[in-house]
């Protein structure tokens, strides 16, 4: 893949999918491009020459063992952790090895852990309003005037993610599926290009993993999704693209059917 970026033509910065107020270029399809993307712990290789592409609006399942650079996948590309080499771009012209985690954040890169984090004191609705207002204090925000274009959009996030009956709740009564639909809400109203979730079913009932396979859906297009999860029955239910890591080095890439057919993959993570 060609590696050589330009600054980009102002009448184009908008993008392909760009969210509104994002400046994201990607001209060419791709959302996300890592190549060559190597990271050492002491001597231990927990990346190493990793090449990715993730396409504008595509929905992305990484599997693979424990140990595999999953984790550490993410912290590169959220810039938690910097490559030792490689180059790892969004869009066409942010190096992210150069951009700060707060930067990137505001890029329009939002990253779910698996643990759910919400304010358990505040509401749903407060909640959604902090996170829209992120570059703010909490009291400040939460003293603000929201305007009817805001309020809207929280609104509609609400119902996105099946907590608009539960807008005056407080966040800590919430289910855990509730909590994680919650943080998933919470990146939406920053309206970012590119999602990061962590196992988002873990612990979840099956009508919730249901229901978080369909909003995964949903999103696909509009953001583009990357998804890292070990419950093969709902990455089937979701991926049209899986890739697997290994030992910090993609493995095998393709359809689920694909990948759980290779020899490689059954050998080191899927089993007979």
């Amino acid at each position: 893949m060609n590696t050589a970026r330009t600054a980009a033509d102002p009448r184009e910065a908008i993008g392909l999918g760009a969210a509104p107020g994002k400046g994201l270029d990607t001209r060419h399809g791709t959302v996300l491009t890592l190549e060559g993307i190597s990271v050492s712990f002491d001597g231990f290789k927990a990346l190493n020459d990793l090449n990715l592409y993730i396409g504008v609006g595509e929905l992305r399942c990484i599997i693979g063992p424990n140990g595999a650079g999953k984790t550490t996948l993410m912290d590169v590309i959220t810039g938690k952790t910097r490559p030792s080499t490689g180059q790892a771009w969004f869009g066409e012209t942010l190096d992210l090895t150069r951009m700060s985690e707060v930067r990137i954040a505001q890029a329009g890169i939002g990253r779910k852990f698996q643990k759910p984090t919400v304010f358990e004191a505040l509401t749903v609705f407060e909640n959604l309003e902090l996170a829209q207002r992120a570059d703010k204090s909490v009291w400040a925000s939460l003293r603000a005037r929201l305007t009817g274009q805001q309020r809207d959009g929280i609104e509609a996030v609400m119902q996105t993610i099946g907590l608009a009956g539960a807008r005056q709740r407080p966040a800590g009564l919430l289910s855990h599926g509730q909590k994680q639909f919650l943080e998933i809400g919470m990146l939406l109203v920053q309206q970012p290009q590119l999602l990061l979730l962590d196992e988002p079913v873990a612990g979840m009932t099956d009508a919730e993993t249901e229901f978080t396979a369909e909003l995964f859906k949903q999103l696909a297009g509009k953001h583009s999704l990357m998804v890292v999860e070990h419950d093969m029955g709902f990455v089937g239910s979701i991926a049209d693209h899986v890739t697997v890591l290994h030992q910090g080095s993609v493995l095998a890439e393709g359809s689920l059917a694909q990948v759980q057919a290779n020899e490689r993959v059954i050998e080191v993570y899927l089993g007979r």
